[in-house]
């Protein structure tokens, strides 16, 4: 994450403007600053964390904006006009003016990105690694979207650089947790899901990507046809999986043993010359499971706050966890300004949680895009309205 230390910083005065850096307001805890930053279309904070002998500035990692020189052209213009030279202690950014240029339209920075560019046929591969399968799929298929989720930024940037080399343009990659991509997307909207080669985490099952929401989650997006394929050097893995989708009414299956295909990913080739057995399992004909989320969108227009309510929710606020069966809401931190209270939340899913700020004032609003419509995301957030409402009573 880029960043610089230094000794001092001038006497914040906002809101501030340089070029298309907009510094706009500022909350502050007793050991953090957020400062509220927008460049061109998009918002983000910037953060200065107080240490004992200096201060650090960078993005706040949860609100980073899609562009890195964004975020480098306001650590810039911060260190420009809020500090001396004299007193920078360290950095690591480096700005460079034709960085605001979009290198290429392959990655996706956030899943609304992703969905504006979603139509046709749609195929998904899960932590693509190389990416020769997936370049594979690309090439052999050009009237589908090949959609590449991946947790590793090296492995999408290279990708996408062969992609390009390439003249593919039918691929879209994204940094995220498989999960959280399908709890994204539309039900009956994908023909394939590739599952090949993923850590089979023997002694760890609950780490596994394969569970029974995913499976669930698996049944709703693909289509009435559609077929989820898993290649593993991992018996253990491959029983694993088929036994989560026998829970499944009439799921059918294809079972195969050491099967050559026409692209091997660098793993297999490792596997093979170690003359492991590699296993494939396709699946298909999940019971349908129902459309989108029927549950109330994110409202909080019901709730409304007096000054007081702000003096007691700002005294009492602590640092706590709220756990439903299958959601949590986390209260994190607190911040004061001008415009209001805000805090910072985790919520969600336990395994593919989210992050958000929220300011109170005399309403409640996301000072930044709205959560993901999934069913624990508003679990939590109904639980958060409470909690607010009846001033942490319920905690």
């Amino acid at each position: 994450m880029p960043n610089f230390k230094v000794k001092k910083i001038k006497e914040l005065i906002l809101p501030f403007k340089k070029d298309e850096v907009e510094l706009e307001w500022m909350a502050e805890n007793n050991n953090v600053i957020l400062i509220y930053t927008k460049v061109n279309e998009e918002s983000f904070f910037l953060q200065i964390k107080k240490e004992e002998n200096y201060f650090i500035i960078k993005g706040d990692k949860h609100t980073k904006p899609s562009k890195i020189a964004y975020l480098q052209k306001s650590l810039q213009v911060f260190k420009d006009y809020f500090c001396n030279s004299e007193d920078i202690v360290s950095e690591a950014f480096a700005f460079k003016h034709n960085a605001l240029i979009e290198k290429t339209s392959l990655i996706a920075f956030d899943f609304d990105q992703l969905l504006s560019k979603i139509k046709g046929r749609i195929y998904i591969e899960i932590g693509f690694g190389s990416g020769r399968h997936l370049l594979y799929q690309a090439q052999n298929n050009p009237d589908v979207l090949i959609i590449g989720v991946e947790i590793y930024n090296p492995a999408i940037t290279q990708v996408a650089k062969l992609a390009k080399s390439q003249n593919l343009s039918n691929i879209i990659l994204i940094q995220s947790d498989a999960r959280l991509l399908l709890s994204a997307l539309k039900s009956n909207s994908v023909e394939k899901i590739f599952l090949h080669f993923p850590v089979p985490w023997d002694k760890k099952p609950h780490r596994r990507v394969i569970a029974k929401n995913f499976c669930l989650e698996c049944a709703r997006v693909l289509g009435k046809n559609g077929r989820f394929e898993l290649r593993t050097d991992s018996y253990e893995y491959f029983d694993f999986t088929l036994k989560q989708f026998l829970n499944f009414n009439t799921p059918k299956f294809s079972l195969k043993k050491n099967e050559k295909l026409e692209i091997s990913s660098k793993y297999e080739d490792r596997w093979k010359r170690q003359n492991k057995d590699i296993f494939d399992l396709w699946v298909w004909n999940l019971d349908r499971v129902c459309s989108e989320s029927n549950l109330d969108d994110f409202n909080f227009s019901d709730i409304t706050f007096d000054t007081n309510d702000l003096i007691f929710l700002e005294k009492n606020f602590k640092n706590f966890t709220l756990k439903g069966d299958d959601y949590f809401l986390h209260f994190e931190n607190l911040y004061q300004a001008k415009r209001g209270l805000i805090f910072k939340i985790a919520f969600g899913a336990f395994n593919k949680p989210e992050h958000c700020y929220i300011c109170v004032n005399n309403k409640i609003e996301f000072l930044f895009k709205k959560p993901f419509k999934i069913k624990e995301n508003l679990k939590a957030m109904e639980k958060l309205k409470k909690v607010l409402k009846f001033h942490f009573d319920i905690a």
